[in-house]
């Protein structure tokens, strides 16, 4: 199964434009979506789970012969969903199962074995099956997010979207949650929506990078690292020097740490003395595409038109 979106925008009443001309292209299993709070990737989510309309564009999902318009067939596309938003509620004094049994039926699976295992299952892959009577309201954050999965699962969905699934999770609840998808995504197509960028790192073999509404690169995370080797050097530089290294320097992340600034900066040439070369990351990729210094890749056209000009 395929998700093809092309040109997809969107703006507020506010004349905010939380997308503008967003085209991708999502194939079988994993797929993230990285970007800062308010790069629209929920509002790209609300749209795709058909709880939003677009202004103009087109997505559609292909699954073998068939094709399934997702702006103008709704019904179609709610059949094969499964959707975690970033925000869910619950009933805190139902418990995990009778809930989730009551969500299945109305999915429309009204045989009552069918429906039991179905449930019985799901808790059990969520690692909840010893939690089942407990009230929904004394959950832990990463309980919720993997009850939250198991009530997306529920209709065995074909297209799984989970917005900001592991915010504010523990270490370990983290861990469990990306198993939780990985599993999951062996079978169908995940669209994972996050900030956070390890996340993406650890998980998908595919992503795109959107700010400001629009998409700023795709491709696997390895590749789109690669841009940025051999140029990315690292140094040590005292907090109140920070803003006038960042005038001579091209910057892409700082950290503190030991009570120093550790940046990450940018250069064409090798730096010199107090300066390492270290190998680029997702992290540091991710970063030089939002201050729009990532170069493109080695086949690009832009970079043949940038040398013909040297």
């Amino acid at each position: 199964m395929e998700l093809h979106i092309t040109g997809l925008s969107k703006t507020y009443a506010n004349g905010v434009a939380a997308l503008s001309g967003v085209t991708l292209s999502i194939g079988h299993g994993l797929f993230g979506l990285l970007g800062p709070n308010g790069a629209g990737k929920s509002t790209l989510m609300r749209i795709l789970a058909t709880l939003q309309d677009a202004d103009c564009g087109s997505a559609r999902i292909r699954d073998g012969e068939r094709q399934i318009d997702v702006l103008n067939d709704k019904p179609a596309v709610r059949a094969l969903l499964g959707y975690l938003p970033q925000d869910f509620g619950l009933y805190p004094k139902m418990s995990a199962i009778k809930l989730l049994s009551h969500l299945a039926q109305l999915k429309g699976i009204d045989d009552r074995g069918e429906r039991r295992e179905r449930v019985e299952g799901l808790l059990q892959k969520t690692n909840l099956w010893s939690d089942r009577h407990r009230a929904l309201g004394t959950f832990s954050g990463g309980m919720r997010q993997r009850f939250g999965i198991a009530q997306a699962l529920i209709a065995n969905p074909r297209l799984i979207i989970v917005d900001e699934p592991t915010a504010g999770l523990d270490p370990e609840e983290r861990v469990r949650f990306h198993n939780l998808l990985a599993e999951v995504g062996e079978d169908v197509v995940v669209l994972l929506s996050t900030h956070i960028v390890a996340d993406v790192a650890e998980l998908c073999p595919r992503l795109a990078v959107l700010n400001m509404g629009r998409v700023l690169v795709e491709g696997a995370p390895v590749a789109i690292a690669a841009r940025l080797f051999g140029r990315v050097y690292a140094t040590s530089v005292a907090r109140n020097d920070l803003q006038q290294f960042a005038l001579r320097y091209r910057v892409i992340s700082t950290r503190l740490r030991a009570g120093r600034t550790v940046v990450h900066v940018i250069s064409e040439v090798p730096l010199g003395e107090g300066f390492e070369a270290v190998e680029p990351t997702l992290e540091d990729a991710y970063f030089a595409a939002i201050a729009g210094v990532l170069p493109a890749p080695p086949d690009d056209p832009a970079n043949a038109a940038a040398a013909a000009q040297d």
